[in-house]
């Protein structure tokens, strides 16, 4: 028995050594710059990135240490890496963490009583039901784009009470893709990306469906794949090249695609509006996509860009990811986000991530009166505005 917890041990210890050495956190310098522009940290947690490091490096095992429940608060937003002059890759080593805290440390506060973790694999053999699209909105069985709509279609009966509309992004992309004259194809039994999976610390789980959605794709002879989820992007051009090869095709996430097409589009003018962008972190830091989506919304006749004081690569993440850590916490950072918002003077914050879309108007519309009252501001998905706005 010994033998079997000592070799257990060298195993984990050797695994941490590996993640410290490829994330580059054996550079940190303890200087403290990461911690003091974490949002967790900066907002009264214990948390601190450095004094993570600092214990993972002192201990080099996850067993019985602070190590193990600090991994899952960590947001893995990627502000400290904008910070860090040593180059460490927080989030990665992170992750690579949580994939060893397994039967070690407890699970993190999920939302909605877990309920939407198990969409990453409920999927998965099943035929993609095609009812979402609407009347309208045509696609075809075989097309030269790949339209990969993510988990949006079992998100939306979720979070219809907080007033979100993840499918109305899924038509919205289709509406969109339609008026350029592309009609996109759709795998026929698509799964989740997978990216909830790995930053959840399951590489078993993000593996299986990463290959059950990769061998559809190798087989639809699409030349991109096109997708409005910053997630899914980040996931499929990423982590799929990075785990299996790659996907073989162009990966676009729509703002990319879109602006350089905006122009095509038959977008009518609208109502004088005052609008805020909020940069998430998977498709600004992670993919540095932070131009292509204010292009779109300039190219809309009637809209104001007004920019927060904190946008771009130092942007706030909206408090939670993976569906993790929805908590108190996660409630006040984005509150702090919608108040900074509507001190611009917009009337909407416009994103471009269906959960990050999901999450402030789940925070505008708590149980206290007194703050649902204070919360003016309207919160819209990019894409489906655009698809409103077009004549």
């Amino acid at each position: 028995m010994s033998g079997t917890v000592s070799s257990s041990s060298t195993t984990c210890s050797n695994a941490i050594k590996e993640a410290l050495a490829q994330t580059h956190a054996l550079r940190c310098l303890s200087c403290g710059k990461c911690t003091a522009v974490c949002p967790v940290a900066y907002r009264g947690s214990d948390f601190s990135p450095r004094a993570l490091v600092e214990s993972v490096l002192a201990q080099a095992t996850l067993v019985n240490s602070q190590v193990a429940p600090a991994v899952w608060v960590c947001l893995t937003c990627g502000r400290c890496v904008e910070r860090c002059n040593s180059g460490v890759d927080y989030p990665a080593l992170i992750r690579e963490l949580r994939a060893l805290t397994s039967g070690v440390s407890e699970t993190p506060l999920c939302a909605r009583g877990a309920a939407v973790q198990s969409i990453s694999q409920i999927a998965i053999g099943r035929p993609q039901r095609k009812g979402w699209l609407g009347p309208g909105l045509r696609v075809a069985s075989r097309s030269d784009v790949l339209l990969f709509v993510g988990c949006l279609p079992y998100f939306d009966p979720l979070v219809r009470e907080v007033g979100a509309r993840p499918l109305d992004i899924a038509r919205g992309t289709v509406k969109i893709l339609n008026a350029l004259g592309i009609e996109p194809c759709l795998l026929p039994s698509e799964a989740c990306c997978g990216h909830d999976l790995l930053w959840a610390g399951d590489k078993a789980g993000f593996q299986r469906v990463a290959e059950h959605n990769l061998r559809q794709i190798r087989d639809s002879g699409v030349d991109v794949i096109v997708t409005p989820c910053p997630e899914c992007y980040q996931t499929l051009k990423v982590e799929y090249a990075q785990s299996l090869g790659g996907v073989g095709v162009e990966v676009l996430h729509l703002s990319e695609f879109l602006a350089k097409r905006i122009g095509e589009l038959p977008i009518r003018c609208t109502q004088e509006l005052v609008v805020t962008y909020h940069d998430p972190c998977r498709l600004g830091r992670f993919s540095g996509l932070y131009d292509q989506p204010r292009q779109i919304l300039s190219a809309i006749p009637g809209l104001e860009i007004v920019e927060m004081s904190k946008s771009r690569a130092m942007a706030e993440c909206c408090g939670a990811h993976a569906w993790n850590n929805c908590g108190a916490l996660a409630k006040k950072t984005q509150l702090d986000i919608l108040r900074e918002a509507e001190s611009t003077g917009a009337s909407f914050l416009v994103t471009a991530c269906p959960k990050c879309e999901i999450h402030f108007n789940c925070a505008t519309r708590r149980d206290d009166a007194d703050t649902t009252e204070a919360i003016r501001l309207r919160v819209r998905d990019l894409f489906s505005l655009v698809a409103d706005a077009l004549a």
